[in-house]
């Protein structure tokens, strides 16, 4: 019982180390990449279309493909396991043809996905094609996201929508934004409001 523990804690180990080292064999095939940036090396990513900033960190088994368009991630975000995110579609509207044959695609099939900074996407969430996630917003396990996030907004569900907001009052985002962000970066006063008008229009 011992010996075979012992195997197993050593495969454990060796297991560790391989995706680590193929980790980072394989981030450099993404477009950009940022320092401490972490990410399941057994999942489906097109590296070519993907940015990734600075402390960024994808679960087991995710999928971002993105053939066409981008797939933009900023920085401090945080993906659960197997998240989803697909910056394109299928051409559905080509007449006399199936659709597996049509290969040419409209404008609008394949649009960019922007993670903005210090957005966290939970477990199993889908983020379609031209969908942006805003600064702060969360993303709800299970949700299939298919237009914009404000930033600090918590939505939830198929389709998503806002089921709540992170902070409630105007003046804890403004010191939030203040603890961490320089003064031209932070979020105009006019946004922060619309923020909390739909939080409470949900509530």
């Amino acid at each position: 019982m011992i010996f075979l523990r012992y195997i197993a804690e050593s495969f454990l180990l060796w297991r560790r180390a391989w995706c680590r080292l193929k980790m980072l064999l394989l981030r450099q095939g993404f477009r950009r990449y940022g320092k401490n940036f972490i990410f399941d090396p057994e999942g489906h990513y097109t590296f070519r279309n993907i940015d990734v900033g600075d402390d960024v960190s994808i679960g087991d088994g995710a999928v971002l493909m993105a053939a066409e368009s981008r797939i933009i991630i900023g920085n401090k975000v945080m993906f659960g396991p197997n998240v989803m995110v697909i910056g394109g579609n299928h051409n559905v509207t080509a007449l006399g043809r199936f659709m597996y044959d049509v290969k040419e695609k409209k404008p609008k099939d394949d649009q960019d996905v922007i993670v903005e900074d210090d957005v966290w996407v939970g477990s199993g969430a889908i983020i379609l094609k031209g969908v942006k996630l805003g600064r702060g917003c969360i993303v709800a396990a299970g949700a299939v996201v298919t237009r914009e996030v404000l930033p600090y907004s918590i939505v939830g569900g198929n389709p998503a929508r806002v089921i709540s907001i992170r902070f409630r009052e105007l003046e804890t985002i403004l010191k939030h934004e203040a603890e961490l962000y320089c003064e031209e970066r932070r979020l105009k006063q006019e946004l922060l409001k619309r923020v909390l008008e739909d939080g409470k229009a949900t509530s």
